[in-house]
């Protein structure tokens, strides 16, 4: 059974960056995040329009949250509490003991190393609080700063088309001590 308990919220630090629950006044950079057309390439999902669709939005995973359906990240700088991107785990499967990784940065902050930093800190949290045996990460073939990423964790391409999309490909890493050295 996994250790699906979030409340408090799991706030995690590492050497640069506080990943904290999301707040209403990220709604700016929610909607930046959410309606950038780099950004979003290849990510199939509904577009933020207007500042609403993304305090909606915000509001939507904070109840995801309390339910303990999933886990969302703001990551934001340390030395300021400014949303710079968003890291997740949902879809979680206590029968199989899995569940799913997304992540998205804003452009200015790419090409930092701000997300390795981020899925280090996030992929541990899965294995070894949430007790989480495996953890999956559906991306676009196409995507390859996201490949690269996943590569450096060593997660492994299943090498199976999603069935609903295949453009997606599946890639996932298996809980073992030697995963995060």
């Amino acid at each position: 059974m996994l250790n699906r308990s979030f409340t408090p919220f799991p706030i995690l630090i590492t050497e640069r960056l506080v990943l904290r629950q999301l707040v209403i006044s990220d709604e700016q950079e929610i909607f930046t995040l959410r309606s950038d057309s780099e950004i979003n390439k290849y990510l199939n999902r509904q577009v933020s329009n207007t500042i609403e669709d993304a305090r909606n939005f915000i509001n939507k995973v904070n109840e995801n949250i309390n339910k303990n359906d999933s886990l969302y990240w703001a990551i934001t700088l340390g030395d300021k509490n400014i949303l710079v991107g968003t890291i997740c785990l949902f879809g979680f499967s206590d029968e199989n003991s899995k569940c799913e990784i997304g992540y998205e940065l804003l452009t200015n902050f790419q090409g930092q190393g701000i997300m390795k930093e981020a899925a280090e800190k996030v992929i541990d949290y899965a294995f070894n609080t949430i007790k989480v045996q495996k953890i999956e990460a559906f991306l676009h073939r196409d995507n390859q700063s996201s490949i690269k990423l996943l590569d450096k964790f060593s997660f492994r391409n299943s090498n199976e088309p999603d069935k609903t999309n295949p453009e997606l490909i599946c890639y996932h890493l298996t809980n073992s001590i030697d995963n995060l050295k």
